[in-house]
């Protein structure tokens, strides 16, 4: 059993290697400077787009605010919280700069990954909006291409059982039975139970759901955290400096840290950006192509925001807090250590918004994520599958709950890596298409406004 994780082990660095990384940074910025920087240019349309996307009556089964919502359940989760601790504690405060670069270039990802999820969805049999990378390499690319579109969707169906599942319904378990002494089991069948009613409701209840929790748990979390930065008001610049210095110089041991290159800082400051946005993997795209939109910019521009919240404003929060509370370098990892910085900017209240906002978060990427893995089974199999895989869902929670992850967790990060492939392939070679598009709608909706 140790030969096999070892060989897993192997495997995952391979797939999470510089080339990966590279490839996922290097579209993002190819992207970037093919639209000509339209992604940082329009914030704030893409804002005004959002708030009147609150209701819509165009064709799609959620609005784009909800389309917006259930995509952040899944990527606002353990990765704003364990993912930038392990960031600092692995490659430095600089790794915070390297998320930083991840996520403004991942907004053109994100952006075309939703443009063209729109612009190729399809709809099913129940007559649902359905769409992806699996759909717009089918509808998009040459036939030679098409085996691209059922290989992403086969890695997606299965990995989604461990990223989106069995790992946050462990992470929920554990963080319970931390604070509250929680057992288990009690808390693996409320899971259950709770899930179930949710994802049985379809893409509709589970926007519904989302909406409501998402933006509250990422309003709490980030007004707690908010509350220590201005604490520390004057400290801020210095926070700042520390993690643009140790972005291009060596971090020197201190304390319990044991010193990170400038590689590290590179490494596992876009490794854990990625991790946390999605911007390139192809799973927000296939709640974007359930929106009320005819417009494929248009949603792009409010997919985009995702990575925007996601990474430039919650993780930066989570950062900042480390940071000033001067436990960065204590040699501790993970969610321990956000929780150790939470609990020194507010001693008997930090820890519990650590802990509820890994429980709220990694709920909501648990439902997200089922929607991702059977829109992708549907890919495959039709409708029909739909039950089954629900039930098979549910299953899965207790098993993941009660269970230790190390192989699953490896097998899932492998799949999760591998689902990019695909994606970033038909992003390069559908890229003209996208640019076409923008330039086609800031002609027809920008210019001639003006």
């Amino acid at each position: 059993m140790e030969m096999f994780e070892s060989i897993l082990n192997e495997i995952s660095s391979q797939v999470w290697g510089p080339v990966m990384l590279v490839s996922l940074l290097g579209i993002g910025i190819y992207l970037t400077l093919g639209l000509k920087f339209f992604t940082w240019r329009k914030l704030f349309l893409s804002l005004r787009i959002l708030w009147q996307g609150r209701t819509s009556n165009q064709a799609g089964d959620i609005t784009p605010l909800q389309a917006l919502m259930t995509a952040l359940s899944a990527t606002i989760g353990t990765g704003n919280i364990a993912g930038v601790a392990t960031a600092i504690a692995l490659g430095g405060p600089g790794a915070i700069f390297w998320m930083w670069l991840t996520a403004l270039f991942g907004m053109a990802t994100k952006y075309a990954e939703a443009v063209l999820a729109v612009k190729y969805r399809e709809t099913d049999a129940q007559g649902q909006a359905i769409g992806g990378p699996m759909y717009y390499i089918k509808n998009g690319l040459h036939k030679k291409w098409h085996w691209l579109a059922g290989l992403f969707a086969f890695l997606g169906a299965v990995a989604a059982f461990g990223i989106g599942n069995m790992v946050q319904a462990n992470s929920v378990v554990d963080a319970l039975d931390t604070l509250f002494q929680i057992p288990s089991a009690y808390t693996a069948v409320a899971l259950t139970i709770i899930t179930a009613i949710v994802i049985f409701g379809g893409i509709k209840r589970i926007a519904v759901v989302a909406t409501k929790l998402v933006p509250f748990m990422a309003l709490a979390y980030t007004a707690c955290a908010l509350f220590i930065i201005f604490s520390n008001l004057t400290e801020i610049p210095a926070a700042l400096s520390l993690i643009i210095q140790s972005a291009f110089t060596e971090t020197a041991a201190t304390g319990g840290f044991a010193g990170a290159t400038i590689w590290a800082a590179m490494r596992y400051g876009v490794a854990r950006g990625i991790f946390s946005n999605e911007a390139g993997l192809g799973s927000a795209p296939i709640a974007h192509a359930a929106a009320k939109t005819n417009n494929p910019v248009e949603q792009g521009l409010i997919a985009m925001l995702g990575t925007f919240i996601d990474t430039l404003l919650v993780c930066t929060m989570t950062a900042l807090v480390i940071i000033l509370s001067g436990v960065w370098d204590s040699g501790i990892n993970g969610a321990a250590l956000s929780t150790l910085a939470f609990e020194a900017g507010l001693p008997n209240i930090g820890s519990y918004v650590v802990v509820l906002g890994l429980v709220v978060f990694a709920f909501t990427t648990l439902l997200g994520w089922s929607y991702y893995g059977e829109r992708c089974a549907v890919y495959l199999f039709g409708t029909k599958i739909i039950k089954f895989y629900r039930i098979l869902w549910l299953c899965a929670i207790p098993i993941g709950a009660m269970s230790k992850l190390t192989l699953i967790w490896l097998i899932a990060d492998i799949l999760n890596g591998l689902m990019a492939l695909p994606n970033l392939i038909a992003l390069a070679l559908l890229s003209p298409l996208i640019f076409k598009t923008t330039r086609s709608y800031i002609q027809d909706h920008i210019t001639n406004n003006n």
